[in-house]
């Protein structure tokens, strides 16, 4: 049993390290490339590949000087043509409110009213803490 064992684990063996040297042998048999040929390889390779024509990148330069972008640019904003930047572009059309909506003086006629008719706890006696059962 134990022979049986042995000789298929060295056939195993065998027939995997077999497979590496019948792939070498049948590969070419040619001196190593050298540095040169090596490096005319890589840069041959970053020419666009044969048959497909390389794509031109789109100018980044503007046609317009600086002077004429600033002009339009203030045309624009006295045309109101020019959007606000940023998270709260669109808040100017919303109604915003701060704060709120009574004055000071009236919440404070509320707070004596509400003192004087005792609706509002004096202090330290309103809460459920410091209550003993």
């Amino acid at each position: 049993m134990k022979t049986k064992l042995a000789l298929s684990a060295v056939a195993a063996a065998i027939a995997v390290f077999s497979q590496g040297a019948f792939a070498q042998a049948s590969a070419p048999s040619q001196a190593p490339a050298s540095r040169a040929d090596v490096k005319a390889g890589a840069q041959a390779k970053s020419v666009a590949p044969a048959g497909e024509k390389p794509s031109a990148a789109p100018s980044t330069s503007s046609d317009k000087t600086r002077a004429q972008r600033k002009e339009q640019t203030k045309a624009d904003d006295k045309a109101g043509n020019i959007k606000d930047a940023g998270e709260a572009s669109g808040m100017k059309d919303e109604k915003v409110t701060k704060g709120s909506e009574t004055t000071r003086d009236a919440r404070k006629e509320k707070t004596k009213a509400q003192q004087k008719a005792k609706e509002i706890p004096a202090a330290g006696e309103g809460g459920s803490a410091g209550k003993k059962p």
